[in-house]
């Protein structure tokens, strides 16, 4: 494994994020999932943290991302999340509307995240591509 090396650390963060489509709608299909995958990029190189590995399901998204200690999971989190939602409803505001009619919406306020742990990053990397 490469670590990174900081002015006063090396380090070596990846994490496993699940976002679930809110009611589980199978909407990652088509130019939506195309757009998220190119905004989460684009969001992942200004906010300085680096997505590995992204691959979606109809209803769910898993990304592998290497943060720097001084981004949090939190943090990555709500920028991807809050973001990719702006974004969606200026790009796709009446198709969506069908779907989440009452309000802005296309995630839930929940998230599955994990510390790649014991097991190999190249286990979790085959298995996020192997997801849809």
């Amino acid at each position: 494994m490469e670590y990174h090396t900081g002015s006063h650390s090396k380090y070596l963060i990846k994490l496993h994020v699940i976002f679930v489509v809110k009611y589980r709608k199978q909407l990652l299909t088509g130019a939506i999932e195309q757009d998220i995958k190119a905004l989460f990029l684009s969001i992942s190189e200004r906010c300085k943290f680096t997505i590995d590995v992204m691959e979606s399901d109809r209803d769910h998204i898993h990304i592998l991302i290497d943060t720097p200690p001084a981004l949090s999971a939190f943090d990555i989190v709500n920028r991807l999340k809050s973001m990719s939602t702006c974004h969606l409803y200026q790009k796709h505001r009446l198709f969506l509307k069908k779907h989440f009619w009452k309000e802005n919406t296309f995630w839930p306020d929940g998230y599955f995240g994990c510390s790649t742990g014991n097991a190999s990053l190249e286990t979790i990397r085959n298995y996020i591509a192997t997801q849809g």
